[in-house]
């Protein structure tokens, strides 16, 4: 592996934990059709898929279903305005981002929330970023690694000089395909598609200051 000169993490379950917060909107919806609240933990897992997981676990919707798109848009505004209600920073966050800094690598976010949704939480909870890439900035989403590599633009840096952590395997498929080394967030949601031994992680990490014993090695 390059020495990575930057560090790019995914948003949801890697830096911030923003399922509190996103399972109440969705739950918001139930309540509004009738239903009772589900338990965080039910919902926790499909926070990563955002808006889609939220809707699929919560209300049994998919994408093409007669009322998803009206329910999406439902669910996105009530969540717009409940942004920082619940969600923090994972305990140790704060303290990797200053090691991170102090070592000289820089760092950004790259997400799948658009921009509207992801501006607020980062400006209020991690203001140092020197990137952030939302999912409606390229023009594709990840998977797709044009994102990432927006990141490593701003950042002026070369792919292969950034590592990519993240909750999902969507991120280490996008780090793969941006030729980044991409890092599994093992304290983050990890999606129930396959489990996170199974990524193609260059690590699996349990906690977010394990990044520092990592990269010492």
């Amino acid at each position: 592996m390059t020495a990575p000169l930057a560090v790019l993490f995914d948003l949801d379950g890697t830096l911030v934990d923003s399922a509190p917060d996103l399972a109440a909107s969705a739950n918001a919806l139930r309540a509004w059709r009738g239903l009772p609240a589900l338990p965080l933990e039910r919902l926790r897992p499909h926070v990563g898929s955002g808006a889609r997981g939220m809707l699929g676990e919560g209300l049994g919707l998919r994408p093409g279903d007669a009322d998803y798109e009206a329910l999406r848009v439902a669910f996105l505004a009530d969540y717009a305005q409940r942004l920082l209600v619940h969600t923090t920073l994972f305990a140790e966050v704060p303290p990797l981002l200053v090691s991170l800094r102090q070592r000289g690598l820089r760092w950004g976010i790259v997400t799948n929330k658009t921009l509207s949704l992801a501006r607020p939480i980062q400006q209020a909870l991690l203001p140092e970023a020197e990137a952030l890439v939302g999912g409606d900035c390229t023009g594709q989403r990840k998977p797709h690694p044009a994102p990432l590599l927006e990141a490593a633009r701003r950042l002026g840096c070369a792919p292969a000089q950034c590592l990519y952590v993240g909750d999902d395997p969507r991120d280490m498929q996008a780090a793969r395909a941006a030729e980044m080394t991409g890092v599994a967030a093992g304290w983050g949601y990890l999606g129930v598609e396959a489990p996170i031994t199974s990524w193609g992680a260059a690590a699996v990490l349990e906690r977010p200051l394990q990044l520092l014993d990592w990269l010492g090695a």
